[in-house]
C-alpha cells in the first residue's frame, strides 16, 4: 500500500496556464505541474524566490489530475497599463502594482491580451512522493492546504477558490485506488457539476497506476527556474477511470 494526498480545487474561475505566444494566452482544462507544485509551496509559505526550496518540492512531488467537471471556456480581452522596462543602467524595477502605475501617465504603455479562463471546472489532484529526499511528509503537505500560509488561486489571483481543499492523506494499491477512496464532505454542493461515469485522469511516471494510458504527450509544465520562468517538459499519460459512483 502507497501513501497519496488528495485535495479537490474548485472555483468560480480558472486559468491553468498553457504556452502562450504573443497576445494571446490560452489554457489547459486541467491544472499544469507547476500550478499544482505552485500551490503546494504557497500553502507551505515558499516565496517564490526561494528557488532551492521550490526546486527540492518540485523534485519530490509526482501528480495526477481527475477532472471531475472541465467547467465552461470563457474568453476575456484583456487590457492593462504597463510601464517603461529601461534599458542597460536606466533599466527600471518596481516591488509593487502601485509602484508601477505611480509614473506620470504618458509614460504608461497598453498591452492588449486575449486571455481564457475555466467557469465552475472541478478537478482532484493526486500527489505523492516518488524516489529521494522529500522536504515534507504529505501529512505536513495536508495539514498546510488546510490551514495554508499563502493564499491558494486558481492560477490567477483574480481566481480565488470557493471551496475549501479538503486535503487528506489516503492509502491504495495505485494512483485507481486512491482517486476513488477519497471523499469530500461538501459534494453535494457540486451535485449539478459532477455526474456517473468516466472521469479523465492525466498523470505522470512510469509506475503501475491502475489506470490503462491511452495517449502520452509531452508537456512543458515542470518549473525550473521562477525568476526566468524557465519550465521543462515531462511525459504526461491520459486516460480513462471509470466509476460507477458519483464524485463526492
Amino acid at each position: 500500500m502507497r501513501e497519496f494526498l488528495i485535495f479537490r480545487l474548485y472555483g468560480m474561475m480558472a486559468s491553468w496556464g498553457d504556452i502562450a505566444v504573443g497576445e494571446l494566452r490560452p489554457i489547459s482544462d486541467h491544472p499544469s505541474r507547476s500550478a499544482i507544485v505552485g500551490l503546494l509551496a504557497a500553502a507551505l509559505g515558499v516565496r517564490r524566490d526561494e528557488e532551492e526550496r521550490l526546486s527540492a518540492l518540485s523534485n519530490a512531488c509526482r501528480v495526477a489530475v481527475r477532472v471531475d467537471a472541465p467547467g465552461v471556456l470563457l474568453r476575456d480581452y484583456h487590457t492593462s497599463q504597463v510601464p517603461p522596462a529601461g534599458k542597460g543602467r536606466k533599466k527600471h524595477s518596481f516591488a509593487t502594482r502601485k509602484e508601477e502605475l505611480a509614473i506620470p501617465r504618458e509614460s504608461l504603455s497598453t498591452v492588449l491580451s486575449t486571455r481564457d479562463y475555466r467557469c465552475d471546472a472541478v478537478s482532484t489532484i493526486c500527489v505523492w512522493i516518488g524516489s529521494g529526499a522529500a522536504p515534507c511528509s504529505l501529512g505536513e503537505l495536508a495539514s498546510a492546504l488546510n490551514n495554508p500560509v499563502f493564499v491558494l488561486y486558481l492560477g490567477r489571483k483574480s481566481c480565488p477558490l470557493a471551496l475549501p481543499v479538503h486535503a487528506q492523506v489516503v492509502y491504495g494499491e495505485n494512483l485507481a485506488t486512491a482517486l476513488v477512496s477519497a471523499q469530500f464532505p461538501d459534494g453535494e454542493l457540486l451535485q449539478d457539476l459532477l455526474h456517473d461515469g468516466d472521469l479523465r485522469v492525466f498523470w505522470e511516471g512510469d509506475e503501475d497506476a491502475g489506470i490503462p494510458a491511452i495517449q502520452t504527450t509531452v508537456r512543458y509544465d515542470n518549473p525550473l527556474n521562477r525568476k526566468r520562468w524557465q519550465f521543462g517538459s515531462r511525459s504526461e499519460h491520459y486516460g480513462v477511470l471509470r466509476s460507477e459512483l458519483p464524485c463526492i
